[in-house]
């Protein structure tokens, strides 16, 4: 990622933050004689962990080829992003550019059990389904419990401690208030770029104090 201090995130309480808003993640590997293996998957903070871990589930499949466990991996994670018009802004001279918050994970995954990799998709699950009217378990059922014991051996599950991460963090902080109330106003307004989730991203960062002029 080019580095860029004034947008760098640092630290891993953000890091955690912005995976459990967003847990649809890139897995990056480089294998060797085979090279860049990508795939995708939803990955959660390990609460269990001391420091900043995640954990995950993958196809068997998957695992054959990020030939997991055996070498580093990134995971990356992706937040609310998107186009900002040089229109908004009210004054000349001025650019397009991005606006996006993003992070990359890394470390060695540690493939566990299938008695555990069984629990963790037991968390996966719940994760989710908390956020619903009518959760549906995963073991809501007898014949639910068999079909879910039966088909985690198609799977792989890991934890993953991260060894380290760069994180960025772009948001028009180095905008005047009245630019960025012209940015806002434009993500909000109906048009091709409208894009709610990323104004109230920024709105929620002014809200928490961090500067953006």
């Amino acid at each position: 990622m080019r580095p860029n201090p004034d947008y760098a995130m640092t630290d891993p309480a953000e890091v955690a933050t912005l995976l459990r808003d967003h847990p649809w993640c890139t897995i990056v590997s480089h294998v060797p004689g085979r090279g860049i293996v990508a795939s995708h998957y939803p990955v959660l903070v390990d609460d269990d962990a001391e420091g900043l871990a995640v954990f995950s589930h993958v196809g068997k499949p998957d695992q054959d080829l990020h030939e997991l466990g055996q070498h580093e991996l990134t995971i990356i994670v992706e937040g609310p992003q998107g186009y900002i018009s040089p229109g908004w802004y009210g004054v000349s001279p001025a650019v397009p550019t991005w606006n996006f918050v993003v992070a990359h994970l890394t470390g060695t995954p540690v493939v566990v059990t299938q008695q555990e990799n069984l629990l963790l998709m037991d968390l996966l699950v719940d994760f989710f389904e908390n956020q619903t009217d009518q959760p549906t378990r995963l073991h809501a059922s007898t014949e639910n419990s068999e079909y879910a014991q039966r088909i985690v051996h198609g799977t792989v599950a890991f934890r993953m401690k991260v060894d380290r991460f760069e994180a960025k963090r772009k948001m028009s902080q180095d905008k005047p208030d009245a630019v960025v109330a012209g940015i806002l106003e434009g993500l909000s307004r109906p048009g091709p770029f409208r894009n709610p989730a990323l104004a109230h991203y920024m709105e929620s960062l002014r809200r928490a104090g961090d500067t953006l002029d």
